[in-house]
């Protein structure tokens, strides 16, 4: 199934029907937004192989912006070029803006937002359990040597030890590399200079003073925060905090939490807790600037660096870094999953609600999209 032979084509309308799927019931962050563009697009259609789907996840894990949305945008890239780069991640973006800028919309309004407990109660054991089955079906080719497997242990000592990510997946990378000899030091630096030098760019050009509030100041005050966040939609809040609520006085801490709680409880990305910010300081052109600035640079990046992964794999050195940054990335996912876990799986109701969900996937292969809806209709009545 996953020998490149077996890899089937895809029509534009095909990754804009599927991407507007996912981009609606993706719920529960970038670890489940992974696992299931792994079932869709590994499993169920066949568009890309597993081997395949790890690079680019590798890849996304090292260039700054929304890593899972950065996994689609590269998926779109594979099948139709420049045209599917943009249309799938537009098409995975656009169901969770729309809905986040309504959300917005009712907040300014009424000064409050709606009450979301019981849908989450439900959805997020079927996403743990949709994780955990991802975890288990691309470790068997991510960790695919007892090297590979060591550091993948070794990234969890680490990330649970206190360092950031991105240091903890370069480490990653080297270590692998090493394992069959840095000849060339510059061919497995390669792998990691550009991400930062592409990273440090945008901000250099958009590094400019406070000034009055201003549709152009927006754009690019999310254009320099999407352009160095690395990772997850949840390690916006300190620097959304230090640009709006400190430096612009655009915002109020409580105005910034119930934005980063609205990209939380939404599906599809959590960067979208910018459309919220740019719909609560400048209406509805507020939030399309913020959406644009905040996901800009993930475009631009995955652009740069999409037609190098082949590179890459063509050198035994560079490759052995990828390698190793993918089975990092695998052990910084299930430390994420575990963490979710722990909050998700509260009583009996969310372990049966795990525990079914885990044996339809596994048994039945059913679609994980079925489960997240039976789940919040579930969650809605329960509670």
């Amino acid at each position: 199934m996953n020998d490149a032979s077996a890899v089937r084509e895809a029509s534009l309308g095909e990754i804009a029907f599927v991407f507007l799927k996912l981009g609606t019931v993706a719920f529960g962050g970038p670890a489940a937004h992974l696992a299931m563009m792994e079932e869709e697009f590994v499993r169920r259609r066949r568009w890309i192989t597993e081997a395949e789907f790890l690079d680019r996840l590798g890849a996304a894990n090292l260039i700054p912006g929304p890593s899972s949305t950065e996994v689609a945008i590269f998926i779109g890239q594979m099948k139709r070029g420049s045209q599917g780069l943009i249309v799938a991640g537009c098409c995975f973006i656009i169901p969770a803006a729309v809905l986040v800028s309504l959300i917005a919309w009712a907040y300014v309004r009424f000064g409050t937002l709606p009450r979301a407990e019981g849908l989450l109660y439900a959805i997020k054991p079927v996403v743990v359990a949709i994780v955990v089955q991802a975890l288990g079906k691309l470790a068997r080719t991510g960790l695919k040597t007892p090297l590979l497997a060591l550091i993948a242990g070794l990234t969890v000592v680490l990330f649970l030890s206190g360092v950031s990510p991105i240091p903890t997946l370069a480490i990653a990378g080297l270590v692998s590399a090493a394992s069959v000899g840095m000849k060339n030091r510059l061919m497995a630096l390669t792998l990691f200079a550009p991400p930062g030098l592409l990273a440090s760019l945008p901000i250099m050009l958009v590094a400019v003073t406070a000034v009055p509030f201003g549709l152009g100041r927006l754009f690019l005050s999310f254009l320099k925060i999407g352009s160095g966040v690395f990772g997850s939609g949840y390690v916006l809040l300190p620097f959304v905090q230090a640009e709006f609520v400190e430096r612009l006085h655009w915002l109020t801490d409580k105005q910034l939490l119930d934005a980063v709680a609205v990209g939380q409880f939404t599906p599809g990305p959590v960067f979208t807790t910018a459309t919220f910010i740019g719909f609560i300081v400048g209406g509805w052109f507020g939030a399309i600037v913020a959406t644009a600035g905040i996901f800009l640079p993930g475009f631009l990046l995955v652009a740069a660096s999409g037609p190098l992964i082949p590179r890459i794999r063509r050198s035994p050195v560079a490759s052995a870094a990828l390698d190793g940054v993918i089975a990092a990335s695998l052990s910084l996912m299930a430390v994420v999953t575990w963490q979710l876990g722990k909050a998700a799986l509260v009583d009996r109701l969310t372990l049966a609600i795990f525990v079914v969900s885990a044996a339809l996937l596994l048994r039945l292969k059913i679609n994980s999209a079925w489960l997240i809806v039976a789940a919040g209709i579930t969650g809605w009545i329960v509670r």
